[in-house]
């Protein structure tokens, strides 16, 4: 189903605009150098399917497979908000994380090329359940599904009742859209959630930094709609989580420029990496 659907594309794709040299694919989960998808969290009953492979014998082109994520990474890098960075880091903050890491002037994808997973770097070993089968990933404190997490739990607490009324009433019903509504409204409540999610998201990029020392982070993803929101709390904390940070100039953080394009745009450059 899922080549039959590419298949239809390209064709679509080239009935408008002509020929294409090369077609680029990203896809969300665990793709191999040779664009095998091993296994992806949001295609159910997908896993070890030849991508590259089996498009190109359809439609007898070149074909470049990669992650989503890293090809967003990719996008943001030649194109976006890390345009001319040597070593930058895209992290994903959408239903869960994911990312892309370019070091040296080059896309780094891992022995694997599964490289850019963080989301699943374990924050808290006893923590919250994760799909992937432990628990206390990253991504299930500092995603979009984290900060609705968070807030359900300000929300059962009693702590964020304009939150709350905006879920009509029902703690359990709360999402992180009903906490970016009441913070726009000027709601203090709501704004302490956001604080408590900025640390979150600043502690896994400390840990990214401590292992790779980047230039700059550039998070995408759905939260991107909030970046003002969001933006200064994950600054300050990240600052003041930071290893040594008078010995070293501080990386910048900035929300991605290209937003939803960017794995696309990111897939359409796959060909230009070695």
């Amino acid at each position: 189903m899922l080549i039959t659907t590419l298949t239809e594309m390209v064709t679509a794709f080239e009935a408008e605009c002509g020929v294409i040299d090369t077609v680029g694919v990203g896809v969300p989960g665990l793709v191999t150098h040779d664009g095998v998808l091993r296994a992806s969290p949001n295609l159910d009953g997908v896993a070890d399917l030849a991508i590259a492979d089996e498009l190109r014998s359809t439609i007898r082109q070149p074909v470049k497979v990669g992650n989503d994520a890293t090809c967003g990474a990719l996008a943001e890098w030649k194109l976006g908000a890390a345009a001319g960075a040597r070593d930058m880091m895209l992290v994903t903050l959408g239903t869960g994380i994911g990312g892309g890491i370019i070091a040296g002037g080059k896309l780094q994808q891992g022995a694997n090329g599964f490289a850019g997973e963080y989301g699943h770097m374990v924050v808290d070993p006893d923590g919250a359940p994760c799909p992937c089968g432990r628990r206390g990933c990253w991504e299930r404190y500092a995603s979009g599904s984290g900060l609705a997490r968070l807030a359900r739990e300000y929300a059962i607490g009693r702590r964020v009742s304009r939150v709350t009324e905006l879920a009509g009433g029902d703690a359990e019903a709360v999402r992180g859209e009903h906490v970016q509504q009441a913070a726009r409204e000027g709601d203090a409540d709501s704004m302490k959630v956001i604080d408590a999610f900025g640390r979150w998201v600043a502690l896994g990029l400390v840990n990214l930094t401590n292992v790779l020392d980047p230039q700059c982070f550039v998070l995408g993803g759905g939260l991107v709609v909030g970046s003002d929101l969001y933006l200064d709390p994950i600054k300050r904390w990240f600052e003041e989580l930071l290893y040594q940070p008078h010995l070293r100039t501080i990386p910048e953080v900035a929300f991605a420029h290209l937003g939803e394009r960017a794995g696309a745009v990111g897939a359409s450059l796959l060909h230009e990496v070695e």
